[in-house]
């Protein structure tokens, strides 16, 4: 058996509730020791049920992504896997959306993911490995109106997916995006069901597993991709 100091260490924000929260189960359960970050505090209670490091903090403040890698770092010495993980940024009609509303979902999306791999690639680097998720959206690349911030800044970040992972491959790190379809995360309509081939929505648990694979040594020749984790609601092939 590995000696504790030996086991991997997942750094996960937005993982006190819904999807965070059953990622940081799950990477738990594979034997990651966890550092967590929500701004509600979930994460705290989250982490000291599951041993490990909880912070209050949003991921679109630089402070508290530093705070929060320090916290990481100076605990287990190593960081092996990052999942960016937020929040659902400002909704509304496409142009009454104010500057305010578009800089905070830059915030939220992009800066955040941009701002995490600056201060934890050096740690990857130092070890010789590390991986990445990216949780986005299915409107990704299907934009919708319902939610145009977030189709756009997310698609924001699978071009930042693979620009990294082009960057830092032959380095052993890698790096990608998970776009969830309806989870149960959150309150659905009876009829957002019928929208989906598989004609359910889908679960926090199966957004979990998934993200775990892709972290793990089995995903090991796999970069750079976004992949839709949708019960097939998007289109395109």
């Amino acid at each position: 058996m590995a000696a504790e100091n030996d086991k991997p260490v997942a750094v996960i924000t937005g993982g006190g509730r819904g999807m965070g929260a059953a990622i940081a189960r799950e990477m738990g359960e594979r034997g990651y020791r966890l550092a967590l970050m929500s701004p509600s505090g979930s994460a705290e209670e989250l982490a000291d049920e599951l041993g490990g490091v909880g912070l209050k903090g949003s991921a679109q403040n630089l402070a508290d992504l530093e705070a929060l890698v320090e916290a990481a770092s100076s605990r287990y010495g190593r960081i092996d896997a990052v999942v960016n993980h937020t929040g659902h940024p400002p909704k509304g009609d496409l142009l009454d959306i104010t500057d305010e509303g578009w800089a905070l979902g830059n915030e939220m999306m992009v800066l955040n993911v941009v701002r995490m791999a600056r201060l934890v690639t050096p740690l990857m680097l130092r070890q010789g490995k590390g991986a990445w998720v990216n949780i986005t959206t299915f409107a990704a690349f299907e934009p919708s109106l319902k939610f145009p911030v977030s189709c756009a800044y997310r698609a924001a970040i699978g071009a930042y997916t693979k620009l990294y992972a082009d960057r830092y491959a032959a380095d052993n790190i890698r790096m990608n995006a998970l776009l969830p379809g309806y989870i149960d995360s959150l309150e659905h309509k009876p009829e957002t069901a019928d929208a989906v081939p598989m004609k359910r929505v889908g679960t926090v648990e199966e957004i979990a597993k998934t993200t775990a694979f892709l972290l793990s040594d089995d995903a090991g020749y796999i970069t750079g991709q976004n992949l839709r984790v949708d019960g097939g609601i998007t289109r395109h092939v």
